[in-house]
């Protein structure tokens, strides 16, 4: 399993942490800030799905006026992981 944290851009959310098994499964993912009941449901309805499965429903999620949300950041992340 290897380890990733991502710095999320313009949004609420400081930093991003999961885990991607050897079939990019996701795991342990936690949000440190943004808003903590949603980020902990995400994480727990993200735990063992498949990354890229994940960043595609994610992509293009906003939150409020901001062209971002803290899901798109995830997407985002994985996308660069994956690439």
């Amino acid at each position: 399993m290897t380890h990733y944290t991502y710095h999320p851009k313009g949004v609420c959310a400081m930093q991003i942490d999961y885990d991607l098994d050897e079939e990019n499964k996701i795991h342990n993912l936690a949000f440190l800030g943004g808003c903590n009941g949603n980020l902990k449901a995400i994480g727990r309805l993200l735990e063992g799905r498949d990354a890229k499965e994940a960043a595609d429903i994610l992509r293009g999620n906003i939150c409020g006026y901001k062209n971002t949300s803290c899901a798109d950041q995830l997407a985002r992340s994985i996308d660069e992981v994956l690439a």
